[in-house]
């Protein structure tokens, strides 16, 4: 199962998004034909971060009948997600373009993307600087979605009071 929801989260002009589903397949046989994957993406998190509304949706690769069966099974006796959930995630697939909306909608959703994308960058540099400037701790730069991994070094006097 991959969780790929933060996919347009990334900070670093020069690093793209890669898919579980495009490595499995430049892996090549035995591997991009057998090797089931469930890759699933949000409008709850990510970019858009619509952390109210619920909509989502899974791909599947190389799932064994059985296993589609069970799935197609569990999916029919779902409700379905709000209404306002499916047009925003709708939003995020196929968001405003030229030549099909109007140039002033698809400015305002740009600019107002934009204004996100660049908060949660602004936010995720504050993370790791904070990081850095604390006594015994470490992190490397947060390059996508917002989450540090911090290394504590713990002094020796601590840990033997841990013990």
């Amino acid at each position: 199962m991959a969780d790929e929801v933060y996919q347009r989260n990334i900070y670093k002009k020069d690093v793209p998004f890669i898919s579980f589903r495009k490595v499995l397949a430049e892996m090549g046989a035995p591997y991009s034909n057998s090797v089931e994957l469930v890759s699933l993406h949000s409008i709850s998190k990510g970019l858009m971060g619509e952390c109210g509304l619920r909509g989502g949706y899974f791909e599947t690769h190389n799932l064994t009948p059985f296993a589609n069966e069970m799935l197609y099974k569990l999916k029919s006796i779902e409700l379905c997600s709000n209404t306002v959930g499916q047009l925003a995630l709708n939003l995020m697939v196929d968001p405003p373009r030229e030549g099909r909306e109007l140039p002033e909608t698809v400015a305002l959703y740009r600019k107002q993307r934009n204004e996100i994308f660049d908060g949660l960058q602004e936010r995720a540099k504050m993370l790791t600087d904070s990081f850095n400037k604390m006594t015994n701790v470490t992190s490397n730069e947060i390059e996508g979605a917002m989450y540090g991994f911090p290394s504590v070094k713990m002094s020796p006097k601590a840990i033997a009071k841990a013990k």
